[in-house]
């Protein structure tokens, strides 16, 4: 396999209460006025990443993959997943709240859709000042009283409703109740899943007056009825990684990078960083590749050694 740190051509997703902040705030190129999402990293069927440099330019992530399993994804990734690529990458733009859902852990996922459950995490890039999220339940709560409320039109009553600021995190695992609030960009990473139970939309419609479909009876056992904490801290020193997620899916640290900072992996997971702010470069055998806010990078398993230069903050994500 050539060995370099590979970008992708974005995959841009019209959504109903999308915006254009992906354009103006990571210079993404959107063509509509309601572009909720561009997923950065992708091998979910219909929706595969497509290599945008190098001696791949133009190579979907899967077709790689499948030829190099071991230098890209690293020994451990394959032992685990196979060939299967098991993160998703999106960066959105909610102008309006999103729909109140909930995502099935791996269980229900494989058994009704065969696929990944949705553990996933936001990090809030940018929040106006009144900007809010949806997770879980305010207290401990039950199917009864969750149901009663959904038919009442009261479900907001019980959630739990939390004001953001630019820089807070949230851990949701399967079966949070949860809902990205309007006037907010976030990066999201999740495991490979577009696996999605709508509860509440706000009566809204398409520009046709239809309703989205609603997934109630679906969802009822694949909520998380307790109270839980999704709020992540963490550490900022500069020029290392500072943990902010450590689960069985993914681990995400932030490295405030400022000048040089050395990199070394031992070849059992690939790396990806996501530039929150600022601009980087990747320096491998002298060779320098230059980065901006907004932009994803795949660094392969079989790229051990390398340094990250530059002003920036950086989330960094393998499996460990």
């Amino acid at each position: 396999m050539k060995i370099y740190p590979l970008q992708f051509e974005p995959i841009l997703k019209e959504r109903i209460w999308g915006g254009e902040k992906l354009k103006t705030y990571l210079n993404k190129p959107i063509t509509s006025p309601i572009t909720g999402e561009s997923w950065e990293l992708s091998t979910v069927e219909g929706d595969v990443s497509v290599i945008a440099n190098g001696d791949y330019k133009g190579e979907k992530l899967t077709d790689v993959i499948n030829e190099f399993p071991v230098e890209l994804l690293g020994i451990d990734v394959y032992g685990r997943f196979g060939k299967q690529f098991p993160l998703l990458f999106k960066y959105l733009d909610a102008r309006e709240d999103l729909s109140i859902q909930v995502h099935p852990n791996d269980t229900l996922a494989k058994e009704r859709h065969n696929s990944f459950g949705k553990t996933e995490m936001w990090y809030i890039m940018q929040a106006d000042e009144e900007a809010r999220i949806i997770v879980g339940f305010k207290e401990d709560s039950t199917t009864n009283e969750y149901v009663q409320n959904l038919e009442n039109n009261t479900l907001l009553s019980i959630l739990n409703d939390v004001k953001v600021k630019e820089g807070d995190v949230f851990f949701l695992e399967t079966g949070t109740v949860h809902a990205i609030g309007a006037g907010m960009v976030v990066a999201e990473i999740q495991q490979t899943s577009d696996v999605t139970y709508r509860l509440y939309d706000f009566d809204r419609t398409d520009a046709n007056g239809n309703r989205r479909e609603l997934h109630v009876d679906l969802a009822l056992d694949a909520i998380n009825y307790k109270k839980t904490n999704t709020y992540k801290e963490y550490a900022n020193n500069s020029n290392q990684s500072n943990t902010i997620v450590d689960c069985t899916y993914f681990t995400t640290n932030v490295i405030p990078l400022e000048g040089n900072m050395p990199v070394n992996k031992k070849g059992e997971s690939f790396t990806v960083y996501m530039c929150i702010d600022g601009a980087f470069k990747i320096v491998l055998d002298e060779v320098v590749n230059e980065y901006k806010k907004g932009d994803t990078v795949l660094v392969p398993a079989a790229m051990r050694s390398f340094v990250l230069n530059g002003k920036a903050s950086l989330l960094e994500i393998y499996i460990s």
